[in-house]
């Protein structure tokens, strides 16, 4: 089970675009995807190579991650992952 603090977006941010201590990090884009309203975030880093940017993607368990949840669909009449 992951901690409290893996499932943060700070954690992920720090953890995939290793910003450093004088790293410039901002949101450039926040809102929510077309199907299924999931919220998103956009964020970049200045690096010393240019700039990098991620999108980060708010799961039901609450978790962010860097790949969207899956979207429900409907299979015969089932709700399916």
């Amino acid at each position: 089970m992951k901690g409290t603090n893996e499932q943060s977006l700070r954690f992920q941010v720090e953890k995939w675009l290793a910003p450093g201590s004088t790293a410039a990090v901002r949101v450039v884009e926040f809102s929510r995807t077309i199907s299924g309203r999931r919220r998103y975030v956009c964020v970049e880093s200045a690096q010393p190579a240019g700039l990098r940017a991620l999108f980060f993607f708010r799961h039901d368990d609450g978790c962010w991650r860097v790949f969207p949840p899956p979207v429900p669909r409907m299979i015969a009449g089932c709700l399916a992952l």
